[in-house]
């Protein structure tokens, strides 16, 4: 089945909508194909700020309908706690908050971005979108996360080179519970390497430690900014140390 397809057999859907390459590009084809389409970002502590704006801006790019819908995920303890299955909990959440407020709109089916290159075996995640009968039409279509890179860069769309980006939750291990401020001083430090021209890093919660998995091609340029990265870093950790199992 192509998109042209899907959207000819679904023409009124509910996206949920993250900002990230797949779902952008998947508002993309859901507007240029004539479906009736809304799109949801759900506005979480795990969610950094520049996502949110990445998804306000393509939205106002494609002139289509974003709605936004806040939801304290840390109130919910089965979440927090932090168990190896926590996705499961957090993705069931979040996706009943997007088909409550779909209804309400008027719209029976949910879609989301999972592409043909994802594992969707038996994630807790997955799980949860299956119990709730989300579609994913960029896997349905059988499109790779590579194709559709290329998709969205012929349609224009800034997205297309945006590096893959897991929520911040995932930087904690699991077993250790999920607070407000190790997620504020994770994302504080995250978008300072970004704004320093580091991209597709993650800065894991490591006993107590900052550790630093970043592409092998940006470690050069780590250590010439050494001094300036370990004053800011341990404003917010004691200890930082680099994963030599780098990113890439």
């Amino acid at each position: 089945m192509t998109l042209q397809e899907f959207f000819r057999e679904q023409p009124a859907v509910a996206l949920a909508f993250s900002g990230g390459v797949d779902s952008a590009y998947l508002l993309y084809a859901a507007r240029q194909y004539g479906a009736r389409v809304t799109a949801y970002y759900v506005k979480t502590p795990f969610q950094p700020q520049f996502e949110y704006e990445d998804a306000v801006k393509l939205a106002a790019e494609l002139d289509a309908e974003m709605k936004t819908i806040h939801l304290d995920v840390l109130q919910d303890e089965t979440i927090t706690c932090n168990p190896a299955n926590r996705c499961y909990y957090c993705k069931k959440r979040i996706f009943s908050a997007i088909l409550d407020a779909a209804k309400a709109d008027g719209f029976s089916l949910i879609i989301d971005g999972t592409n043909a290159s994802d594992d969707a075996s038996d994630r807790p995640g997955m799980v949860a979108l299956r119990e709730l009968q989300v579609r994913s039409p960029l896997r349905e279509a059988g499109l790779t996360k590579a194709e559709i890179r290329h998709l969205s860069k012929e349609a224009g769309l800034f997205t297309h080179d945006k590096p893959a980006y897991a929520c911040l939750a995932t930087r904690i291990p699991t077993g250790t519970a999920i607070t407000q401020e190790l997620l504020t001083k994770t994302e504080r430090c995250e978008e300072y390497l970004k704004n320093m021209g580091f991209s597709d890093f993650r800065i894991r919660y490591f006993g107590g430690a900052a550790r630093l998995q970043l592409p092998e091609a940006q470690i050069p340029a780590l250590f010439e900014k050494r001094a300036e990265i370990l004053a800011f870093l341990k404003q917010h950790y004691p200890a930082v140390v680099l994963d030599m199992e780098v990113r890439g």
